[in-house]
C-alpha cells in the first residue's frame, strides 16, 4: 500500500474513555507523518481525536457523517465531510472508502465497523483496546490483528 494513496479509516465510539482518547490521537498523528488520509466518521470521542491528531500534523482527514448535516452535536476537526444522512448504515460507506479499517474502544457502531471490514475481506483490520471476537467457544476468530499500542496498530494497518 505504501507508493499509493492510502486511506484509512479509524473507527470508535463518540463516549470514549481517556486512553482511547490518547490513542485516537497518537493514531492520527502517526498517520498524518506517514501521508495517510485518514477517514472518520466525523463525531466526537474516537472520531474528534483522532482528526485532532492527524491535523496536528497537517494531515487530511475525511469525515463521512451519519446525518443531514445540520443536526446539533459534536463534529471532528476534518478537511473534509461527506454527508450521508443514511445513519449507521454510513459505517459501511466508511469500510468501502478504506484500505484498512483501525478501531480503537468499543460501541455497537465500532463492532459493526469492525464486522463490515472482515466480511468485505481482503484489507487489515486492526483492534487496539476494543472487541476481542470469539466463537461460542471463547477461541478467538480468525480476523482482526489485536495490537496494544497506536504504534503497532498503525504498523499493522499500513
Amino acid at each position: 500500500m505504501m507508493g499509493c494513496v492510502v486511506q484509512v479509516a479509524v473507527c470508535g465510539p463518540a463516549s470514549a474513555t481517556d486512553a482511547e482518547l490518547t490513542h485516537a490521537r497518537r493514531v492520527g498523528e502517526l498517520l498524518a507523518e506517514r501521508g495517510v488520509t485518514v477517514l472518520c466518521g466525523g463525531g466526537g470521542g474516537v472520531m474528534a481525536a483522532v482528526a485532532a491528531g492527524a491535523r496536528s500534523r497537517d494531515g487530511l482527514v475525511i469525515g463521512v457523517r451519519p446525518d443531514d448535516g445540520t443536526s446539533p452535536g459534536p463534529v471532528a476537526d476534518v478537511s473534509a465531510v461527506v454527508v450521508t444522512n443514511m445513519g449507521q448504515a454510513r459505517n459501511a460507506i466508511l469500510v468501502w472508502s478504506a484500505d484498512a479499517v483501525i478501531a480503537i474502544g468499543g460501541s455497537w457502531g465500532t463492532l459493526s465497523e469492525v464486522a463490515l471490514a472482515l466480511r468485505r475481506g481482503g484489507i487489515p483490520v486492526v483492534v487496539l483496546g476494543g472487541w476481542r471476537i470469539t466463537d461460542a467457544t471463547g477461541a478467538p476468530l480468525d480476523g482482526p490483528t489485536y495490537v496494544d499500542t497506536p504504534d503497532q496498530a498503525v504498523r499493522r494497518a499500513l
